[in-house]
């Protein structure tokens, strides 16, 4: 008597257990975690099907929904890897501030004003929902164009979900560049307003008290953990432009 083979995901129904959004949801833990990392090669569609017991059609939706964010890179008979700057999508790319400023022609150049680790302030816990034991990283920087202060950056980082940056120096590298490249995120809130500068941030950004400053602020999460919260100022001159 010939033994039965063994039934394949679909024969069993495995399939309807695992669906493309649970497997989407498991490599944005697994990329959030450090478990892949950016640039890696991660495994086969085949593979991945096998791990998850469902059908190898669901395990590509799963991953041409992440390359169309920006989060892995899919190539023909290269697979698939994690993407080295993941973004959201293409059209919401987080900018670098050296870049912004380097292609206005300027000198770029930035400075951290203070660094402090501590537990997260009511205010940050309030707004990113986060425990009342989280450790945060705050730091404050200002970034020139020729000298001149061209952005005030006020930044909270949670060491939970970003725990390399700890031991980050900034000496080379400002805090914005360093997490466009090394912290993934798949959501993205962003605010745009404006205010009357104070005396320190007149002070930092070379104009008087009361001036108005463009505020821009942005959070970004991976899955349901909070990354990075940063409010930055710019001078009455700044000019944003985004195209679509």
């Amino acid at each position: 008597m010939t033994a039965a083979a063994p039934k394949s995901p679909e024969a069993s129904g495995a399939r309807a257990l695992t669906s493309f959004r649970t497997i989407k949801t498991e490599i944005l833990r697994r990329i959030r975690d450090r478990v892949w990392q950016p640039g890696e090669l991660i495994p086969g569609e085949e593979d991945l099907a096998r791990e998850f017991g469902c059908a190898r059609v669901t395990v590509n939706r799963a991953l041409r929904e992440l390359a169309q964010i920006g989060i892995v890179e899919r190539k023909r008979r290269a697979g698939t890897r994690i993407a080295e700057h993941p973004l959201r999508e293409a059209r919401l790319e987080i900018p670098v501030v050296r870049v912004e400023v380097e292609a206005l022609g300027a000198q770029y150049r930035f400075s951290v004003l203070s660094r402090e680790t501590l537990a997260a302030p009511e205010a940050m816990r309030a707004r990113l929902d986060l425990a009342g034991d989280v450790r945060m990283l705050h730091l404050r920087c200002l970034h020139f164009a020729d000298n001149r202060p061209w952005q005030f950056e006020d930044r909270w980082i949670n060491l939970a979900a970003v725990p390399d940056v700890g031991d980050e120096s900034f000496d080379t590298m400002s805090p914005n560049e360093w997490l466009v490249k090394n912290a993934p995120f798949s959501e993205m809130e962003i605010a745009l307003s404006a205010t009357a500068a104070t005396v320190v941030e007149a002070d930092l950004l070379g104009i008087a008290r009361g001036d108005p400053l463009f505020v821009f602020e942005r959070t970004t999460w991976l899955l349901d953990q909070p990354l990075t919260h940063v409010r930055m100022l710019h001078r009455p001159d700044y000019r944003m432009v985004s195209r679509f």
